[in-house]
């Protein structure tokens, strides 16, 4: 689609597939990737949706914003600038990781702008605390995330990647050397945006009225605890991993199918 200038201060890159009067689907992207991530996906749906999907600010090929946050509500409110700007009423909305959580911040902060919320391989704002805290160990690989030099380096995306791929199939030939080498510019993004987490992970939040899916894979390194509590319906991926925009594609567009119509 090109470049767009949000009024929340940033240049955002889109991407997008299948006819463009099809019903529209607004793809957010998790780390270490870009939109690239849902090509899969888009290829499932290039005859029934329109797959609409920006790099996050600060990531693949947006530019930095004005206001340098990471926090995922600003990612939320360039996901709802971006509508503004396409002239978009009304979209289903899917997220992945990173993604996943903008995704549901964005349901919460304009629901009538989503008719359905299908969050991937992410935790979610009702984890029990008690639950979370008794998991926190799972989230020590994000701590060196917090300084730019270790994502400059490129080795730890590397590993995230394969190490949380682990199947049969395994990533397609260059694929994770193609995010690591996009990755790895975005290092100054990268900290900032697992830095502004604590807060955000102990935040209160409403309840969620958008009807809504969350799936995790089987063998989600964050565990399946993620899922506890979650206000919609819940389905575990046997077999997969976190990266279930690539691992599951037609499973993934299949559940846009159902709650998108």
């Amino acid at each position: 689609m090109g470049d767009y200038e949000l009024p929340t201060g940033v240049r955002v890159h889109v991407a997008a597939s299948g006819p463009a009067d099809a019903p529209p689907v607004l793809a957010l992207h998790g780390w270490p990737q870009h939109s690239g991530s849902w090509r899969a996906v888009a290829s499932e749906l290039r005859d029934t949706h329109r797959l609409i999907c920006p790099d996050m600010r600060g990531f693949g090929r947006s530019g930095w914003p004005a206001d340098g946050d990471f926090s995922k509500q600003r990612v939320a409110d360039d996901a709802l600038a971006l509508l503004d700007v396409l002239g978009l009423e009304r979209v289903c909305l899917v997220g992945h990781d990173w993604g996943g959580w903008a995704a549901i911040l964005a349901a919460l902060t304009a629901p009538e702008r989503f008719s359905a919320l299908l969050a991937l391989g992410i935790g979610h704002p009702w984890v029990p605390r008690a639950l979370a805290l008794r998991n926190v160990h799972r989230l020590a690989y994000q701590l060196p995330l917090y300084f730019p030099a270790v994502t400059r380096h490129g080795g730890l995306p590397r590993k995230i990647l394969e190490e949380a791929r682990r199947d049969d199939a395994g990533w397609p030939p260059g694929e994770v050397d193609a995010y690591v080498a996009t990755i790895r510019r975005c290092d100054r993004a990268t900290g900032r945006l697992y830095r502004s987490f604590l807060g955000e992970l102990t935040a209160h939040r409403p309840r969620l009225t958008v009807p809504a899916r969350l799936m995790i894979g089987h063998r989600e390194p964050l565990g399946r605890y993620v899922a506890a509590n979650f206000p919609g319906d819940v389905e575990i991926v046997d077999g997969a991993g976190h990266f279930l925009p690539e691992e599951t594609p037609a499973l993934v567009a299949q559940r846009i199918r159902e709650l998108c119509g």
